[in-house]
């Protein structure tokens, strides 16, 4: 046993002993998370400038939680679900390490080309599948169909993604664009990319299931 002599001596110690520990512990110093924004134009920032896209706005949401986290952009522009399902192999693999969420964005290049719900669906499928065996968290981001693409195939276009986030198991943010879609004010010039703001609405939107899906 230490005499009281001995504390005197040995009290800096303990006082670095517990400053180390307090920093190891502390969320400042916790591990950073690694999320990938897997999509398209939407996720990749198009017609942004750099730090306006959807994942350094959403990197800089989830610090201001005291969530450490980067955001790891693998948006691309032009991407339908066959695209994206071709390269997320190639994609994952490219990266230091396993991704601890992926978020999902993808479906509004072919509803916009009108290619069959019945595509998109298994291409989606076989995305949430091959994450799902690499024991990675996905959330799923929801598109819906312009109106102009008639009422049948909306409701067959509508249903791909509740129905695919019920299989795998995963949690859905039901319309990517939800708060932006339609509002001008919010989009490019091209009515239908975000502009800086409407990004900003987006990552707001979807920052509570983000978190949650981290376990935050």
């Amino acid at each position: 046993m230490l005499q009281p002599t001995q504390y005197g001596v040995l009290r800096p110690i303990f006082h670095c002993l517990a400053l180390v520990f307090l920093l190891v512990a502390s969320p400042a110093h916790a591990r950073e998370l690694l999320i990938v924004a897997f999509g398209d134009s939407l996720t990749a920032g198009y017609g942004l400038k750099p730090g306006q896209g959807f994942a350094p706005q959403l990197e800089s949401a989830l610090k201001s939680r005291r969530i450490p986290a980067r955001v790891h952009n693998a948006g691309v522009s032009g991407d339908t679900t066959a695209a994206g399902r071709a390269r997320l192999g190639w994609s994952l693999n490219a990266l230091k390490a396993k991704p601890d969420l992926v978020i999902v964005e993808l479906g509004g290049n072919d509803m916009l080309r009108g290619i069959g719900p019945d595509q998109t669906r298994a291409n989606l499928d076989a995305i949430l599948a091959d994450l799902r065996r690499r024991g990675i968290r996905v959330v799923l981001a929801g598109m819906l169909a312009s109106p102009n693409m008639g009422p049948a195939y909306g409701r067959t276009f509508n249903a791909i993604y509740p129905a695919l986030a019920r299989k795998h198991g995963v949690p859905l943010y039901p319309f990517f664009m939800k708060g932006v879609a339609g509002r001008p004010p919010l989009l490019l010039k091209d009515g239908i990319h975000p502009n800086a703001q409407g990004v900003t609405v987006i990552v707001n939107g979807i920052l509570p299931t983000v978190a949650t899906a981290l376990g935050r």
